[in-house]
Parts: structure tokens; C-alpha cells; sequence
């Protein structure tokens, strides 16, 4: 599930594997806050069920009750304050972009439950001409496109608001090359195929993404790399032509082939253990923003990762 902006409402029929659950685990899930914080919340006034505000967190819930939360926006300065502990491995840099090698472990921006410690925030303490550059929502400048926080590699920021835009329409015209590099579980029939499904939030279980009908469209390309024995798992090249959250993820394991490592989306298994998605962004394409010429980066795959593959 994406994760919800500052000051958002949020508004969830309760499905029926929450029914019984209470009220401030499923905020908890639905936010990605502590229940403290949801504790806090919920004596705030924050939080209702059926139009009236809950007064106790231990409330549970009944299949077909509206659930109506409201995530406050955090203190602006808390928000942008730059960070110059976060690791920002540049791979490019000049007047109008910014590529990054994004590590595992690290969230894009701040949001619901992740105030500090982001990726913008140590991207402030580098490049401070960002917080003033009009590329992008104030909370987020220069982020035209994510990666999970599980989710290692390659991604550009926008250092103006031209640049910011170009980037933009390139992305909704399908025409910025994003590939990614995994391992899933099992063999797959055919060496290249194609995922052509709609993504969008479960509806047994909102803080979770599906392949359902009432999704956005989605696409996701494959090609097999190679194929292993003992465990079997194949390493895929993905290349995406649409960005839903958690596509590569959810279109893969959608065809019984989840990636290694990703507990959320069935692909954690005890005879290959990995602290992660075994999920890497390789490749990034675009035409730059200034000249319109193409330019391409690309990232190998972290330590950990390649040690998975290294012979046994």
C-alpha cells in the first residue's frame, strides 16, 4: 500500500480478515505509525468508526464499519531538516539532475511513520539549493518516482522545475527505461513474457497490493538471466513500463513466481534466507532534461545480493 501523504484522510471499509481486530492495530497497519502514536491519535479525536470518534484504542472492529483517520502533517522543519547521517551514494550529478544509488533500508521521503532519516533529507544536507528549487511537493522536492524501502538502486532527482516536469511527462509517456534485477522462485516456462495486470490496494487486507480489476493498469516486461537448481530460483531482468507501488513485486508473485526474500508478498522461504526483496534497480534511462539527449546509468548488484548468488 502506498503510504499516505501528510494530512491525508484516510477511509477503509473494514474487510472481513480484520473483523474482530482492534481499532488501533489496524490505524497502526493502514499508517505505518507505532500504536503510541496511534494512541496519541485516537485521544486527539483522529480516528472514527461508523462517523463517531472512537474513545478507546482497544475498540474492535466489525466486518462493514467505515474506519475514517486523519494523519496530522508533522512539524515542517521536523520534516526537511536535512540529515547528513543518511548515506546518498551519488552516481551523476549536474545543474538539472541528481542519480543516486539508493541503499536497501532507506525510505525515498518523509511520510506517515518515517519523519526523519529519508532519503530527501540527506539529499538536503548534500544539495540545500533543493529545499528552494520548486521541483516537486514541498515535503518531496525533486522526487519524481520511488523505490520500496527494501528496494536497492538507481533513481533520478530532479534539481529544478523544468527538470522536474521533463521528468514527469517522460515517465507518464512510458519513455524513461527503469529495469530491475531479481530472483524468484521457481522456473519460468518462457525466457522473455510479459505481466499486463492492474495493481491496486487488496481487498482482504488494505495495507497490502494486488492484481485486481479495479486497479490501475500495469506492465511489467521479463527476461531470464539464468536459471538455478538447489534451491530453484531465476534471475529475471524487469523492465517496467508502468509504476504502480510494489508492481514488480506483486506481478511476479501474481504468477507464482514471488521474489526471494520478500516476506510480504510470499516470497520468504527457509531454504534461501535474505534480510530483503531480492529486488535491485540496475538500469535508469531518460532524455536529459537540459539537451533532450539520452543519457544511462547503471548499478551492480550490492554485496549481499551477489554473495546469494556466489557458487555453494
Amino acid at each position: 500500500m502506498t503510504e499516505p501523504p501528510a494530512a491525508a484522510k484516510l477511509s477503509e471499509i473494514v474487510p472481513s480478515a480484520l473483523h474482530g481486530e482492534r481499532v488501533d492495530r489496524v490505524v497502526a497497519m493502514l499508517t505505518g505509525m507505532a500504536r503510541s502514536e496511534v494512541a496519541a491519535m485516537v485521544k486527539a479525536g483522529a480516528v472514527r468508526v461508523g462517523g463517531q470518534k472512537v474513545s478507546t484504542r482497544s475498540l474492535r472492529l466489525t466486518e462493514g464499519d467505515r474506519l475514517e483517520v486523519t494523519v496530522s502533517e508533522p512539524a515542517a522543519p521536523s520534516r526537511l531538516e536535512p540529515d547528513a547521517a543518511v548515506d546518498v551514494a551519488l552516481v551523476h550529478e549536474d545543474a538539472q539532475v541528481i542519480v543516486v544509488d539508493k541503499a536497501a533500508g532507506v525510505v525515498v521521503h518523509p511520510g506517515s511513520g518515517h519523519g526523519r532519516g529519508t532519503l530527501v533529507q540527506g539529499l538536503l544536507a548534500r544539495f540545500p539549493d533543493l529545499a528552494q528549487s520548486g521541483a516537486g511537493e514541498p515535503d518531496r522536492p525533486g522526487i519524481v518516482h520511488r523505490l520500496d524501502k527494501g528496494t536497492s538502486g538507481l533513481l533520478v532527482v530532479a534539481r529544478t522545475e523544468d527538470a522536474y516536469h521533463s521528468l514527469v511527462d517522460q515517465l507518464k509517456n512510458r519513455s524513461v527505461d527503469r529495469r530491475y534485477l531479481c530472483l524468484v522462485w521457481g522456473h519460468l516456462s518462457s525466457p522473455d513474457g510479459l505481466v499486463d495486470a492492474p495493481v491496486g490496494r487488496a481487498s482482504t487486507d488494505p495495507t497490502r497490493m494486488a492484481v485486481s480489476a479495479r486497479g490501475r493498469p500495469a506492465r511489467t516486461r521479463y527476461h531470464v538471466l539464468e536459471r538455478r537448481t538447489d534451491p530453484d530460483v531465476t534471475l529475471l531482468e524487469c523492465r517496467l513500463e508502468t509504476g504502480r507501488t510494489h508492481q514488480v513485486r506483486v506481478h511476479l508473485a501474481s504468477i507464482g513466481h514471488p521474489v526471494v526474500g520478500d516476506a510480504r508478498y510470499g516470497g520468504s522461504r527457509s531454504s534461501l534466507v535474505i534480510g530483503r526483496p531480492f529486488l535491485h534497480a540496475h538500469r535508469l534511462g531518460f532524455a536529459h532534461p537540459a539537451d533532450g539527449e539520452r543519457v544511462s546509468f547503471s548499478s551492480p548488484l550490492p554485496s549481499e545480493l551477489e554473495a546469494l548468488l556466489a557458487p555453494r
